[in-house]
């Protein structure tokens, strides 16, 4: 039987199971789907759904190699964000 494992659409999670995944509080992924920093989502029947890809392109932006390296910025709201334009 051939193997179609890599033919799959791509994995959508909910907020709780993503949130499980990054290893964070459903409520701290909708801090950040609110002020504009966390991963991309999508709108799929009403309900916001994450791409598994998309989740780890969120998290390897965290990716530092010491504590030393700038991290201030980390969690400021996307500049086209409403969030950030009202603070303008």
């Amino acid at each position: 039987m051939p193997d179609t494992t890599h033919n799959l659409p791509p994995r959508y999670l909910r907020t709780p199971e993503a949130a499980r995944f990054l290893g964070l509080s459903g409520r701290t992924l909708e801090k950040h789907r609110y002020f504009g920093t966390g991963p991309t989502y999508r709108r799929i029947g009403g309900r916001v759904v994450y791409s598994v890809d998309d989740l780890l392109a969120w998290a390897d932006l965290g990716t530092k190699h010491s504590t030393s390296e700038p991290g201030q910025n980390d969690l400021l709201p996307r500049a086209n964000s409403p969030f950030a334009r009202g603070r303008q």
